[in-house]
């Protein structure tokens, strides 16, 4: 029986903790375009260098707001293409709250933060050295939008409400969607359709880890700390997950083919560095 009424809450929760995050970001986007000079393009260039590295610390935050931001930041032209799979990889959403309601699960929560912090540095930089010129299309620095008519308005406040109500929408009724099938089909059969005891867990687990809604890193962490996952397939999946940052991104940036890429590219991060996780875990046992 699907309760319409916990769906509901469980849709305004996870909608309305994204919207200071939007708001900022399109507030600062605003502001970049209509105030940035040679010394602010001259200081994102520079922050640019070090961008995975912060990225990757920041998404490591227990939610997937920065997530948000970032995707926000990237259509408009402010973080690399690495940066933002910086802290996609990063983002663990729910997975360390839950973590923290489990008594004696500390050393699992830092080798966890470690991994996925080392994970989204590297694979951060290896994107912006190696794949960022296959991958992100070249974004004017602060531009955001071209015929939404902001350019129009005055002041940067009521265009940052403009874009942040419109996003937000959008990801209410997604996540609504996402949210009522979960409730249709039931945890436990989307548990045992994507995962199992699979030898290639590490392939599944970022395939669910893909689902853009916070239960998959519940299912994820609820599967691991019942030691159904691997620490390798954990890893792939919270990797793969982003929260809801990958809806922000295809809302935002409207070219699709360089957020399927972009998409793809943290996918296989995941699931490689899943696999890799779970091969020195075995040599170490």
């Amino acid at each position: 029986m699907i309760y319409w009424k916990d769906i509901l809450i469980d849709t305004v929760s996870d909608a309305i903790r994204m919207l200071p995050f939007l708001f900022i970001a399109f507030l600062l986007i605003e502001g970049l375009e209509r105030f940035s000079g040679d010394k602010m393009e001259r200081l994102l260039r520079r922050l640019r260098k070090a961008g995975p590295l912060i990225g990757a610390a920041l998404g490591l935050v227990p939610q997937c707001g920065f997530s948000v931001m970032a995707a926000n930041l990237y259509a408009g032209g402010i973080l690399s293409a690495g940066t933002l799979i910086a802290v996609f990889l990063s983002t663990s959403d729910e997975a360390i709250l839950i973590m923290l309601a489990n008594p004696g699960r500390e050393k699992s929560i830092l080798a966890l933060l470690a991994v996925k912090f080392v994970i989204g540095v590297i694979g951060g930089y290896f994107v912006d050295f190696f794949l960022a010129r296959f991958i992100a299309v070249k974004k004017e620095s602060g531009v955001l939008c071209t015929d939404c008519g902001c350019e129009e308005e005055t002041g940067i406040l009521k265009p940052a409400l403009k874009h942040t109500l419109k996003t937000f929408c959008y990801l209410f009724i997604v996540i609504l969607i996402l949210n009522a099938a979960v409730g249709f089909f039931g945890i436990d059969k989307v548990e045992s359709a994507f995962l199992g005891n699979s030898f290639f867990q590490p392939v599944l687990s970022g395939l669910v880890g893909l689902i853009p809604n916070c239960g998959a890193s519940v299912i994820l962490t609820s599967l691991y700390l019942n030691k159904i996952l691997s620490f390798g397939a954990v890893i792939s999946g919270l990797s793969a997950g982003s929260g809801v940052g990958f809806l922000a991104l295809f809302r935002v940036n409207k070219n699709t083919k360089e957020n399927l890429k972009l998409l793809l590219c943290m996918y296989m991060i995941a699931v490689i560095s899943g696999i890799i996780c779970d091969i020195i875990v075995s040599i170490a046992g």
